[in-house]
């Protein structure tokens, strides 16, 4: 049985924990004889359906605040006690999980650092398991990541520890390793695997339309990913309604899971008596509804950009600029290729957002020229995580840590994981 441990942070929104179980759900379905365990954060993780061979531990939750920063999301614990319970957790799953390769979401140390113990541990090892880095395309603001990356190490613990680094993304697009200039060390393990390609969802299109009752009109799909930051642009489409901007327009909103209680209310209030307008909070099959949709008016965020371009949709999009600039810089690279268009945020208002919709709708963004980017990023992910495990020595994890070792180690870390969190690097700096 071949082992597969996947760490996906995601402490805001349902971005990572979307992408991940993307990559999840293809290795379990394509590869023979595999058992994934799945480490998240994620308040959303148990929504999703878990497929044969597949299986999750969640991590107490974080959250990230408005400055980037991070902070207990739920539990009444001080921020220091949080980061070591999900450090604990970490270093004892991959101890008796024993996985044969492992994949870890965006941070190679981790939020916080909380991988760093595991990490220690694995290092020190001969027969440690194959690690590999999963990078959406674009990270942020070119100077603000090389300056991140340099403070906490992360190139140094690339090159000792880290097997290959997996970009989904096109240099097309962005080219990941020159804007974030890596070095040599880091640039060699590094492969552009494309986009995640999207299946067209589980319901046809016709089903779709006929249960929102659309008929023969056009039909726009509004959504905003979780909902966390999303209010601003939901509440500017239905105003725009109100005002008939939408006139003839079918609507569908999708809310989100993660939006403010009193937020949703709100919405809730300003979409009362308007039988052309459907609320719903989430859906496990959001790409049967965009399928069905004749443009799609979104964020820009990595998982609904690639179903709009999986899907070949018209688009208008308002990216999130900050704390961090990723989508922003995402949809203006798309936008030059004519893929897509962009409202900025701070320049939204409900007459710009109903014209840029009325020119998708209406066939005037044809006259551009489209380039599609490449979108076989999961099977060019199944191929690296296959070519791993053929280099895996076969003894496994017998030798790794003996049942003595472990509790020891486990020991060792609940005393001083914190600690180690915060000097890891200056110890991977001096050996």
């Amino acid at each position: 049985m071949k082992k597969i441990l996947v760490y996906s942070h995601d402490t805001y929104g349902l971005g990572n924990i979307r992408r991940m179980m993307a990559v999840v759900e293809y290795l379990a379905k394509e590869m023979d004889d595999v058992s994934i365990l799945v480490l998240s954060g994620s308040p959303m993780l148990q929504a999703f359906r878990m497929a044969p061979g597949i299986d999750y531990i969640k991590l107490p939750c974080l959250t990230r605040t408005d400055d980037g920063k991070y902070s207990p999301k739920t539990l009444g614990l001080s921020h220091d006690r949080v980061l070591g319970l999900r450090a604990d957790l970490i270093l004892n799953t991959v101890l008796e999980f024993a996985p044969d390769v492992i994949i870890v979401d965006k941070k190679p140390l981790g939020v916080q650092n909380e991988l760093a113990p595991t990490l220690d541990v694995i290092r020190r090892k001969a027969n440690r398991p194959k690690l590999i880095l999963l990078l959406r395309e674009i990270l942020d603001a070119p100077a603000k990541t090389i300056d991140v990356w340099s403070r906490n190490g992360y190139h140094d613990v690339i090159r000792e520890l880290y097997d290959r680094v997996l970009v989904l993304g096109t240099q097309q697009i962005f080219d990941t390793a020159k804007e974030y200039r890596f070095p040599p060390a880091t640039l060699e393990k590094v492969v552009y695997c494309g986009y995640i390609a999207k299946p067209p969802g589980r319901r046809g299109v016709s089903e779709i339309r006929e249960e929102l009752g659309v008929g023969d009109r056009k039909l726009v799909l509004v959504t905003a990913g979780g909902g966390a930051d999303g209010f601003r642009l939901l509440a500017a489409y239905i105003l725009g309604l109100r005002k008939k901007a939408g006139k003839g327009l079918h609507s569908l909103i999708f809310v989100g899971p993660e939006m403010d209680a009193e937020q949703q209310r709100t919405l809730r209030t300003l979409a009362a008596d308007m039988p052309d307008l459907h609320l719903l909070e989430f859906s496990d099959d959001v790409m049967s509804y965009m399928n069905a949709a004749d443009v799609i008016v979104s964020m820009a965020g990595y998982n609904t950009i690639t179903e709009i371009l999986s899907l070949e949709k018209e688009a208008v999009v308002v990216p999130r600029t900050r704390p961090v600039e990723e989508q922003w810089i995402r949809a203006t690279r798309l936008e030059r290729l004519g893929l897509i268009s962009v409202i900025h945020p701070d320049q939204l208002t409900t007459g710009r957002l109903f014209a840029a919709i009325r020119v998708r709708l209406n066939g005037e963004s044809a006259r551009l020229c489209k380039v599609r980017p490449a979108m076989q990023a999961l099977h060019r992910v199944a191929m690296t995580v296959n070519e791993l495990l053929r280099y895996r020595d076969e003894s496994g994890w017998g030798q790794l840590l003996t049942d003595g070792q472990r509790a020891p180690a486990l020991a060792a870390a609940t005393r001083s994981n914190v600690t180690s969190m915060r000097n890891f690097n200056a110890k991977m700096s001096t050996t």
